[in-house]
């Protein structure tokens, strides 16, 4: 999978919106200036991605609500820690021990922050494509978290966060080919001559006349018998089937299998012939 020019900067126009979005988010709940830039939009596949992750870092795994599958949103625990201290009125010193992990309080600050930085995403994709994305959970080893198969295709978004002084570095992960598929649809345009579209045209009325005068084989049916298979053995030649279809009950008319009307027994001339009395309402 690869993607065209055109996708490719449409994606980075709506994931700059979000780094915009996003920075005026963090400058208003931490009260520190906050610069969100884009960094790099790539296009890997997941086992590539994930092992480009720091081996200590906050995974934090989403739901991308239409498609129901999952998506990573990862920064830095340490980055986390500032955020924790501006939320809580510090001076954003943070933690830098290694391998800490979020307490159960600072990871309720840190989602609620988190959330509503994602949901902006929505605005920020409506020319592309309805996202909506919910923070699920938080893990710690990137290496470990199989949030797709290995070999599908994702989009990567890297982006730096400064905040004040400091500079991280986060990245948005989601399944690509849901996101993809949209932007082809929707680019698809119809780039024959006016010669064509004619000759097409012409050809589909050719079609629809052509199938009106295909002859068909229409049949007219009892109810089915219900029969055990011993019985279905022991036929032999002479044998009766008891025809249990009510005199006032219409029949089947059927082609290739489907019942299309109900018909009552009757004569034409010395023929044996029926009369349609209903039509299937779901005919097109």
């Amino acid at each position: 999978m690869t993607m065209a020019r055109e996708t490719s900067r449409l994606l980075e126009m709506a994931f700059e919106r979000f780094a915009r979005q996003w920075g005026t988010q963090f400058t208003a709940r931490l009260r520190v200036t906050t610069q969100v830039t884009l960094e790099d939009l790539s296009l890997r596949v997941y086992d590539e991605y994930a092992n480009s992750l720091p081996t200590h870092t906050a995974v934090v795994l989403c739901t991308v609500e239409q498609t129901r599958q999952t998506g990573i949103l990862q920064v830095p625990v340490e980055a986390t820690m500032v955020w924790v201290d501006y939320l809580l009125g510090g001076s954003g010193l943070g933690d830098d021990r290694a391998e800490r992990e979020l307490s159960e309080i600072e990871l309720v600050l840190v989602k609620d922050a988190l959330q509503h930085a994602l949901d902006d995403l929505g605005y920020a994709f409506a020319a592309v494509t309805p996202l909506d994305v919910t923070i699920r959970s938080v893990q710690y080893n990137p290496q470990f978290v199989q949030a797709v198969s290995a070999a599908e295709n994702v989009l990567v978004a890297t982006f730096s966060l400064r905040l004040g002084e400091r500079v991280d570095t986060a990245t948005l992960m989601i399944p690509a080919e849901p996101t993809l598929g949209v932007i082809r649809v929707s680019r698809e345009t119809d780039d024959r001559s006016e010669d064509e579209v004619r000759a097409a045209a012409e050809a589909a009325v050719h079609l629809h006349e052509t199938v009106q005068d295909v002859p068909l084989e229409v049949a007219v049916r009892f109810a089915p018998v219900p029969v055990h298979p011993r019985e279905v053995v022991e036929l032999r030649i002479g044998d009766v089937l008891p025809i249990h279809h009510p005199v006032s009950t219409p029949l089947d008319v059927v082609v290739d299998g489907v019942v299309l009307a109900r018909a009552a027994a009757g004569s034409q001339g010395s023929r044996l012939a029926c009369q349609i009395v209903t039509v299937e309402e779901n005919l097109s």
